[in-house]
Order: structure tokens, then C-alpha cells, then sequence
């Protein structure tokens, strides 16, 4: 069993002088509290051989340290596959077809919406569906046929009155 009380005064006695170092050393706290976290949670794996050490401290600027490098170097490669396979593209606003189908389905009662949503949006032969949602086939099908008709009726247009002037 790790020695808590050893760790804990060692703990509060660097921790302001560790995120300090590598705050400077990253410029970003987030990062900078990340890599320092893990440092500490790694002393505390190994507490009972990194206390026998000359200086601790010296340990966990050096696990902070490559732990900080390591967070740069794994972002820096992102962006460069990020910046190599180009970002994505332009996405346009939906259009008011859209608008008006998602309002239909908010419509629906939530097994045919679900439904038709993995039929439809996920791509999902009926008998996957219906694996899915652990229910019979028929029971999908009724829910999908049941669904396009409600979905008619809301996105119907209504009809124009020509009135005689």
C-alpha cells in the first residue's frame, strides 16, 4: 500500500510549482492541468519507488514534461492529416424541405419515428431493423407503412381556394 500521507504532502508541496513549469512550457492550462493529472496519478502507480528517488520532483517535471511534448506531437499530427485530407466542405444551412420533414417527425409517435429513421436515415433492411429494436418483422413494416402515411398527411400541401373576385 502506497504511503498516503507521503503522498499527499508531496503532492501539496509541487503541485503550484509543476503546473507553473509546464504551464510555461505549453502556454494552454487545459493541456497543461491534463499532463500534470496524469503525471500525479503515475506517482501514485509507483509512489513507493518514486519517494525512494533523490527527487521526486525532478521525476514528475520529466514524466510532465514528455506527457505535455507527447499531447503536442499527437496534435500536430491531426492537423497535418487534417490539413493533408483537406477539412469538410461547405456544409449549406438545411432547406426549408428539411425543416419541414424533421417537424413531421417530431410529429410521430417515438416506435415509428425510430423506426423510420433506421429504415430510411441508417439504411437498415427491415429484418435488421427489426433485430434491432427486437421486434417482429411484420410489427416494422406495419410501423414503417403507418409512419409514410402519417408523414403524407403532415407534409401534405394544403390546397389553394380560388375565390371569385
Amino acid at each position: 500500500m502506497p504511503d498516503v500521507d507521503g503522498f499527499d504532502e508531496f503532492y501539496r508541496s509541487t503541485q503550484q510549482r509543476l503546473l507553473r513549469y509546464v504551464y510555461l512550457l505549453t502556454g494552454d492550462l487545459a493541456e497543461t492541468q491534463d499532463a500534470v493529472q496524469e503525471a500525479y496519478v503515475r506517482a501514485w502507480q509507483r509512489w513507493p519507488t518514486v519517494s525512494g528517488y533523490a527527487d521526486p520532483e525532478a521525476w514528475m517535471r520529466v514524466v510532465s514534461t514528455r506527457l505535455a511534448i507527447s499531447r503536442w506531437r499527437s496534435l500536430r499530427r491531426r492537423l497535418q492529416a487534417h490539413m493533408r485530407h483537406g477539412g469538410p466542405g461547405v456544409v449549406p444551412p438545411p432547406g426549408t424541405e428539411t425543416v419541414e420533414v424533421v417537424t413531421a417527425l417530431r410529429q410521430l409517435p417515438e416506435e415509428q419515428r425510430i423506426t423510420i429513421a433506421l429504415y430510411y436515415l441508417m439504411g437498415m433492411p427491415v429484418a435488421e431493423v427489426a433485430r434491432e429494436l427486437g421486434v417482429p418483422l411484420g410489427t416494422v413494416k406495419a410501423r414503417l407503412s403507418r409512419g409514410r402515411s402519417a408523414l403524407a398527411g403532415l407534409l401534405a400541401e394544403p390546397e389553394l381556394e380560388v375565390t371569385d373576385v
